[in-house]
C-alpha cells in the first residue's frame, strides 16, 4: 500500500461518526465549484465599489483557476480513490480525481483576496478545512489535495505578479508623460537638438 493510500485509509477512518460525517459533507459542499469563493470576490466587490475591478480580478482568478484544473483533470484522467470497503462519503461531479479543485481553487482565492486586504490566516485555515475535507470523505488522494493547493497558489501569484508588473509600467508611463508635458522631458528645456540646430545657424 502506498503513501497516498495510507494517509487516505487514515483519514477515512479516524474520528468519524455518523454525526460529523453528515457535517463534514455539508461544510464540504461550500467549495464545490468554488461557490464559496465566488461568493468572497462577488460580495467584496459590492462592499467595495471602488475597488471593484481588483476584486472582479481576485475572482477571475478562482475561475481561470477552476477551469485550469478541470483541463488537468481531463489530461490526466486518474480516477478517484476507491479503497476497500471504504465508500465515498459524498457524491462528485465527475469520477475524476488530480488535482483537487477543492484544493486549487481554495488556496487561489486565499491568497488573491489576502492580498485585498482580508485577513490571511482565516482564509488559508477556510482553504486548510475545505481540502482536508476530501480526504475525510474519501474522495481524493493526498496527493490529488496537495497539487491543487500548489497548483492554485501558483495560478494566484502569477496572475498578482502579472497585474503588479502592469501597475508598475502604467505608472512609469504616467510619470513620464508628466515630465514630458510639465517641460523636464528630452528637448524641452531649450537645450535638445533643436535648439542646438539654430543656435548654430544664428551664430554663422
Amino acid at each position: 500500500m502506498s503513501v497516498d493510500e495510507r494517509v487516505l485509509r487514515a483519514a477515512r477512518t479516524w474520528g468519524h461518526t455518523p454525526a460529523r460525517e453528515r457535517a463534514v459533507e455539508r461544510f464540504s459542499r461550500l467549495g464545490e465549484h468554488s461557490a464559496v469563493w465566488l461568493a468572497i470576490g462577488l460580495a467584496g466587490g459590492a462592499i467595495e465599489p471602488r475597488r471593484r475591478d481588483r476584486w472582479g480580478r481576485a475572482t477571475a482568478t478562482v475561475l481561470a483557476t477552476y477551469a485550469l484544473n478541470t483541463a488537468l483533470k481531463l489530461l490526466v484522467r486518474r480516477t478517484r480513490p476507491q479503497p476497500a470497503g471504504l465508500p465515498a462519503l459524498t457524491s462528485t461531479p465527475t469520477r475524476l480525481s488530480f488535482p483537487s479543485a477543492h484544493a486549487s481553487t481554495s488556496f487561489a482565492g486565499a491568497y488573491a483576496y489576502s492580498r485585498l486586504g482580508l485577513p490571511g490566516a482565516p482564509l488559508y485555515v477556510l482553504a486548510a478545512a475545505l481540502s482536508g475535507s476530501r480526504l475525510y470523505l474519501g474522495v481524493h488522494y493526498p496527493s490529488d489535495v496537495l497539487a491543487g493547493a500548489l497548483l492554485g497558489s501558483a495560478v494566484a501569484a502569477a496572475r498578482e505578479r502579472a497585474r503588479a508588473s502592469a501597475a508598475f509600467s502604467g505608472e512609469t508611463s504616467a510619470t513620464l508623460a508628466g515630465a514630458s508635458s510639465n517641460g523636464h522631458g528630452p528637448g524641452s528645456n531649450g537645450h535638445g537638438p533643436e535648439h542646438s540646430t539654430r543656435a548654430a545657424g544664428e551664430r554663422s
